[in-house]
């Protein structure tokens, strides 16, 4: 069930790894539309603005536990490359070691200070108790976010790409279930739908967990394997830390971003809410594309076969720009309909708004094709830091666009904020990925040990 990416046609390996992603992530942003269309029909528009509202708090927290996840499997798929299984099975452990302690204390502050940070964000007054209610039982499960994320980041690591997705689904489909009983029948309200999340994350992990232990020989480890090693919980928080803190960065530039975007009236926000959301189905493919370049890169950097990382790269951005291509015709020519999804035929300015916001980032979206490929890859490779400079220079990029270029151009300002932020990351990205792969070869002519890190 395990894949090695080390060998075989790049392009082949990248589709056939990428391909299942995809079908996961297109499924949790159809899960993610249904949970909020159950909480906005079901207890109405405030307690909808409420959840809304934590938005941006919750990808800053989530995010930075889902980055770390990921960056914590990387030096995973390394020893998985190497073929030194016994290390891998050692850097494991001592991911959960992190996973727990990293839980307990964000799950802890977030909690205690979980009123402060709303109260900081200004939520209206009117609407505080629903957001209040629902963040704080989302930070009380984040426990569960990093037993989900972790066991799936193993076995994508191993080069499995498709149970993580069975997976998924499970989740989603138990989620919504959730979400109808919690409201509708036991009427716990917004705090239900929290519950729901956590709970479902909860029997998705437990589940996943057991499945990988009894159908992969290769993790199953004795007890002198299953010991806390200074060395690699120092090497898995220099990749997990970064990546985390790179989600959380990304955040705050979106943060500051919608608070320009406030200021110009309700119109702008609604459609600026209906693009992002027609935005966060179309980038799934760069999203998972990302991901698979995480996995490929560790692989053969692992396997000291530094050669293969610029053949990856270049096969991924001809998939990446073929598909960007098709997006862009597709929605040039259906932005209307998209936007009819989310509001009325009599609000045409809204719709006219709309249409603006998403085709100006669907023509640039070839650079955010190398924003994922480029910066996944070099996080693979092991240089996670990088991440943390790319997110900030994404932040400089929206920051620039909420200060100077909102209020001076209006709306279009807030269309062409993200491109900038995938060019200013790019610009970077790029020269970064030669100079760490010239690192790596030049490391490998030192010495045989293949592990940057």
């Amino acid at each position: 069930m395990t894949k090695d990416m080390t060998q075989g046609s790049p392009v082949k390996l990248i589709l056939n790894f990428a391909i299942p992603m995809l079908f996961g992530m297109l499924f949790q942003q159809f899960y993610n539309l249904v949970d909020t269309m159950i909480v906005g029909k079901t207890l109405g528009v405030d307690a909808l603005a409420g959840v809304g509202a934590t938005g941006s708090i919750n990808f800053m927290i989530i995010g930075f536990c889902m980055g770390a996840c990921s960056g914590f499997v990387i030096p995973v798929a390394h020893q998985y490359g190497a073929k030194k299984y016994s290390d891998l099975r050692k850097y494991v452990y001592n991911g959960y070691v992190c996973s727990i302690a990293f839980s307990l204390v964000l799950t802890v502050l977030s909690v205690t200070l979980c009123g402060t940070i709303l109260t900081i964000l200004n939520t209206p007054s009117d609407i505080f108790e629903y957001a209040y209610d629902y963040i704080i039982v989302i930070f009380a499960g984040i426990p569960t976010v990093f037993l989900y994320n972790m066991v799936s980041g193993i076995i994508r690591s191993l080069g499995d790409s498709k149970t993580p997705v069975y997976f998924l689904v499970m989740s989603s489909v138990i989620n919504i279930a959730l979400d109808f009983f919690l409201i509708l029948v036991c009427h716990m309200g917004v705090s239900g739908a929290g519950y729901a999340t956590v709970i479902a994350q909860f029997i998705s992990g437990v589940t996943c967990l057991i499945y990988m232990y009894k159908k992969y020989d290769i993790l199953k480890s004795n007890k002198m394997e299953r010991k806390i090693r200074k060395q690699f919980i120092i090497n898995l928080c220099i990749n997990g830390i970064p990546m985390g803190l790179q989600y959380s960065i990304t955040a705050i530039g979106s943060t500051i971003l919608q608070a320009a975007v406030n200021g110009l009236g309700s119109g702008c926000v609604a459609a600026m809410t209906a693009g992002s959301k027609m935005f966060n189905f179309t980038c799934c493919p760069f999203d998972a594309l990302g991901s698979t370049m995480a996995t490929y890169a560790g692989q053969n950097v692992g396997a000291k076969k530094t050669e293969r990382l610029g053949k990856g790269i270049n096969s991924a951005m001809i998939i990446g720009a073929i598909y960007s291509i098709i997006a862009l015709v597709i929605l040039y020519f259906t932005t209307e309909y998209i936007a009819l999804l989310f509001v009325d035929t009599s609000e045409t300015e809204i719709i006219g708004l709309t249409r603006r916001f998403i085709l100006a980032s669907a023509v640039f979206y070839i650079p955010l094709t190398a924003v994922n490929v480029y910066r996944f890859c070099i996080q693979g490779m092991g240089f996670s830091v990088f991440a943390i400079l790319a997110g900030v220079l994404e932040m400089i990029g929206r920051s620039i666009a909420a200060i100077f270029l909102i209020p001076v151009m209006g709306f279009d300002g807030a269309c062409i904020a993200s491109p900038i932020a995938w060019i200013f990351a790019d610009l970077f990205l790029i020269p970064a990925f030669i100079k760490c792969k010239r690192k790596l070869e030049k490391s490998y002519k030192k010495t045989n040990f293949g592990n940057p890190i």
